[in-house]
This record gives structure tokens, sequence and C-alpha cells, in this order.
């Protein structure tokens, strides 16, 4: 992504089980080993709403929806692997169960009011959505 002329486009997922925030242990640098939303790039050809819905399953197992926008978080220098433009839902689980997958090592349920360092910019992801 060093020499991308654009930023990339990326969705992050909040979601409670049990009144913990769901978090993944990043398998893949960067930040490998530590916790963070779940989420990813966008796909070409998908909304950022399916997108969200599509990383929260591959990484977690739960089927969502979302129920409302957290913000857009566009700080050039939020992913070290280049510009990315995140765009952060609050969802709610209908199915699934949840399971470590795809980019996770394991999941991490975490007091949303105190979460750990998280990877990324995920600890100010958090503030915006407990304080809306």
């Amino acid at each position: 992504m060093a020499s991308q002329r654009h930023p990339s486009v990326t969705v992050d997922g909040l979601v409670l089980v049990e009144g913990k925030l769901v978090a993944v242990r990043r398998r893949n640098e960067p930040f490998r080993g530590m916790p963070a939303l779940p989420g990813g790039f966008v796909e070409l050809g998908e909304t950022t709403v399916e997108a969200v819905v599509r990383e929260v399953r591959e990484e977690t197992g739960l089927e969502t929806r979302v129920i409302r926008l957290v913000g857009v978080f566009s700080d050039p220098n939020r992913d070290p692997r280049g510009h990315t433009v995140s765009i952060a839902y609050g969802l709610e689980v209908v199915g699934g169960k949840l399971a470590a997958g795809s980019d996770a090592a394991e999941i991490v349920l975490v007091d949303p009011e105190r979460p750990p360092a998280l990877a990324f910019d995920h600890n100010e992801i958090v503030r915006v959505w407990r304080e809306a």
C-alpha cells in the first residue's frame, strides 16, 4: 500500500455479547497479538454495510445486522500499511456462534468501559461509540 494514490476503505464493527465488546486477537501484522475490533477492507462491489457484516462473520462467526453508524475515522496514520479510511458501525447479533476465524487468532471479550490497548485507533472508535 506504500505506493497507493488514494486511501483504502475499511470497516470496523462494534458488537456486544453478554455485555462485553467482541474483539479479535490479531493473527497477522500489523499489531500481531493485539486485540482489535473485527473488520477489514471493503471489497469491490460491496457496500460498507455488507463489508462489516461479512468481516464480523468471517472473524467471529457471528451473524449480525447494523444498528447504527458510529463514525468515520480517517487519520492518515491510523494504519502503518498506508492511508485507510474506516467506517465504524454498531451491530447486534442475530445468529451464529462465537468462534475465531480468518485473521483472528482468538476471540477476546473486553469491558467496553475499560478496554485494553487496542490495535490501530480502535480505542478512539470505542470511545466515540460509548459516548453516542
